[in-house]
């Protein structure tokens, strides 16, 4: 397997733009104290913050992960007395995984979050070995189609700030090449990281579904690029079940979805690689990601085969497309046996998953904004409901870009190198890709 490794100078450990954690809440008993103080309480140090939320983790929803939770707050305490952080267990990881899954707002699918499957990998040194969890974690969350929620936590941030990072947003991606003529063939939305990878000597195929490979920095280290596997990355080529012409527009989508670009913060501790997925809701893929205009854009050549009136929009041509090219992705889904949701189901699921909560006496802090689907908006449950949106933590951050503006790139100093290397082959027999008839490239 080709391994491109990239020996670039970069900031990725201080990516663009300011860290966007929100301040951690201060204990409670701390803060009684200081409000009865007449004088000026002292400042809280990074180590005080790292205390204060182990112990409200550990105390909270983590304290079924310990028999003798006293105990445990002490070592934590002296540990992070003589390093400033703490190395949580297995047991405490698996947990905050979870319960983080569980309090983020933005996420429809939270009913199954104590299903998740999480994967400790915090022993990964290496670009190398990062990018092999990576490539396992596909392989077993595919689950030839029956898809597994999974997280695989790679090692934390360390107290100065040094960190693991994976420049994908996804660790399945389909790379955007702009033309100069202003268009883009593939996905617009990655086009900044296709010329990222670019500048530090990538060629892609210039196909309209070319995986893009994965790019992986560790602390104080360069970014090395890795290609996936062609075997590891199930794709489905769309087809509709009622219009025969579909299957000639060439779509097709991964049946994966890694988020990777979202770090983990668990009582005090923060993963900044910790890729997770669930599985699909088929709007995310019809009527976002194919339909968008700044993403494939394909409603306008979809109307135009059905005959529709796009001169107008009393036509409803946009709708009436949407609804077939979401039609066509449940339908591709089902045939090919691969795990999808429609957005109906999943919104009766949400609120089955409110209804627990509230049996259970905790909060469901919920971004309406994005529970709410696209499609067909007012005809699910969601739609008629208010919501608290509130940061409870355990939880998942999205992070800024990790790759440099490219106006830095006259102050770097940049080196391309690539390089072949043998390496253990990662078996992936189960997910063999499905290509589309268009298929312009081997990596996917």
């Amino acid at each position: 397997m080709k391994r491109l490794s990239f020996f670039a100078r970069t900031s990725a450990d201080h990516p663009r733009g300011p860290d966007p954690t929100p301040p951690a809440p201060s204990c409670p008993v701390t803060r009684s104290a200081q409000s009865a103080a007449t004088a000026t309480p002292p400042q809280e140090t990074p180590a005080d913050r790292v205390v204060s939320e182990a112990i409200a983790f550990l105390t909270g929803p983590g304290a079924a992960a310990n028999d003798d939770i006293p105990r445990r707050i002490a070592e934590v305490r002296e540990e992070i007395a003589r390093t400033g952080t703490y190395r949580q267990t297995r047991a405490e990881i698996t947990l905050g995984a979870r319960v983080a899954w569980r309090n983020h707002a933005r996420c429809v699918g939270r009913l199954h979050w104590q299903s998740l499957k999480v994967r400790d990998r915090r022993d990964a040194t290496t670009a190398e070995e990062v990018f092999e969890a990576c490539v396992e974690h596909i392989r077993t969350a595919t689950n030839g189609g029956n898809i597994q929620s999974t997280t695989t936590v790679f090692a934390p941030r360390e107290p100065g700030g040094a960190q693991i990072r994976i420049w994908n947003p996804q660790l399945i991606r389909y790379a955007g090449y702009r033309r100069p003529d202003g268009t883009c063939v593939g996905d617009p939305a990655n086009a900044d990281l296709t010329e990222a990878f670019q500048r530090l000597g990538w060629k892609g195929r210039g196909g309209r579904f070319d995986v893009l490979p994965l790019g992986i920095q560790m602390p104080g280290e360069e970014v090395e690029l890795f290609e996936l596997p062609p075997d590891v990355v199930l794709e489905v080529p769309l087809t509709h079940p009622d219009l025969p012409w579909f299957a000639g527009l060439g779509l097709r989508w991964h049946a994966l979805p890694v988020v990777s670009d979202m770090r983990l913060e668990i009582g005090g501790v923060s993963y900044p690689a910790a890729p997770f997925n669930g599985w699909y809701v088929s709007f995310e893929i019809g009527a976002r990601n194919l339909s968008d205009r700044d993403r494939y854009d394909m409603l306008p050549a979809i109307a135009e085969h059905m005959g529709l009136d796009t001169g107008s929009t009393r036509s409803l041509w946009k709708d009436r497309a949407l609804v077939e090219l979401n039609v066509a992705v449940l339908h591709s889904f089902e045939e090919a046996k691969v795990r999808i949701v429609d957005h109906h189901v999943v919104s009766k699921q949400f609120c089955t998953h409110i209804e627990r909560e509230e049996r259970a006496e905790r909060e469901v802090p919920t971004d309406w904004t994005w529970i709410v689907p696209p499609l067909s908006s007012s005809t699910v449950p969601t739609f008629h409901r208010t919501y608290e949106n509130r940061d409870l933590r355990p939880n998942y951050y999205r992070m800024p870009s990790a790759w440099p503006d490219p106006g830095a790139s006259s102050q770097t100093s940049v080196t391309v190198r690539v390089r072949e290397k043998t390496r253990r082959a990662v078996s992936a027999s189960s997910n063999r890709p499905r290509q589309s008839p268009d298929s312009a490239q081997t990596m996917a």
